[in-house]
């Protein structure tokens, strides 16, 4: 048994879609969740979990951040070693904000900093095979290519994986996210969606999506109306009312607002610090409960040390 090894992780928040960007663009946000992971003789997983899912997610191998870490020790052929985690949470659940991606990529940098730092047979992950390790588990890159890398980061698949581009965002652009009590669920959200939408609808999303890495890397004034959107938002807006409403309410006021990933959080990407607080006194003077957070975006991604062993 070789000397019990130990890694942090630290993993942000995203946003994904961002209006016409369906399952290609994502952000990463500067409000995350930090992990610690330890090697240990013991066979087996055991997690503690303090803030956000502590009590209520699993605490043995079958939580998502242990079943990441050992799938990618299952692809490279290695065995998983005993493993103590504790999760530091402050990414909402079920809210859109890549809750389950996070905690993907989480297992997935535990995993390659245990394996970097194997004293026998090191190995250091590819940024291709971080991004295909927590596709796999995710199902589409949108939300853990942001993670993974930070920044803005286009996503599309190929016959040979995943692939992603990551891109600065205009240091003008401020983020806001409103985030309700109630919770969605991303498979309904997607059930929600027709197979087929119009012609027209298409290519009006084409445009809007054009446009939107323009107006997020270089033009930050063109934000309202390059986050139009007709394939998805519309379709999801009847299982979550509130959403859709105060979404109409912020665009009605000048405000670039979309759904977050799957919803309900609403992400407003304001055209700098005034604009941003202008769209968070729209919404506190409704009354209504909605957390608002104030963010950066995150430009670093997923982070991984090595740190003493207990």
């Amino acid at each position: 048994m070789s000397a019990a090894r130990a890694v942090r992780v630290r993993v942000p928040a995203t946003s994904a879609n961002l209006g016409p960007g369906f399952d290609t663009l994502g952000i990463a946000l500067a409000y995350g969740d930090e992990l610690t992971a330890e090697t240990r003789e013991a066979p087996g997983a055991t997690v503690v979990v303090t803030g956000v899912g502590a009590g209520e997610v699993p605490t043995d191998e079958t939580n998502l951040v242990v079943r990441s870490v050992a799938h990618v020790f299952e692809r490279l052929g290695r065995e998983l070693p005993g493993l103590h985690i504790t999760a530091h949470n402050r990414i909402p659940h079920g809210r859109g904000m890549g809750s389950s991606g996070s905690a993907i990529v989480s297992g997935v940098m535990i995993a390659a900093g245990l394996l970097e730092s194997d004293p026998n047979d090191p190995i250091a992950l590819t940024e291709e095979q971080l991004l295909a390790f927590a596709t796999d588990l995710e199902g589409h890159p949108d939300n853990v290519a942001p993670a993974l890398f930070g920044g803005l980061t286009i996503a599309w698949t190929t016959p040979d994986g995943p692939r992603f581009k990551r891109l600065m965002v205009h240091r003008g652009v401020a983020p806001l996210v409103l985030v309700p009590g109630f919770t969605m669920s991303t498979a309904l959200a997607r059930s929600l969606q027709p197979a087929q939408v119009p012609h027209a609808d298409a290519v009006f999303n084409v445009s809007r999506s054009a446009l939107l890495i323009a107006a997020l890397t270089q033009s930050p004034e063109l934000l309202l109306e390059a986050t139009e959107d007709r394939l998805h938002q519309n379709y999801r807006g009847e299982a979550m009312p509130a959403t859709r409403d105060l979404i109409g309410d912020l665009r009605a006021a000048g405000h670039a607002a979309v759904v977050s990933g799957a919803g309900p959080s609403i992400l407003v990407l304001s055209n700098g610090p005034a604009e941003r607080l202008a769209a968070a006194d729209l919404v506190a003077a409704r009354g209504d409960e909605w957390r608002a957070l104030l963010l950066a975006v995150d430009t670093k991604g997923a982070t991984v040390e090595a740190i003493p062993a207990h």
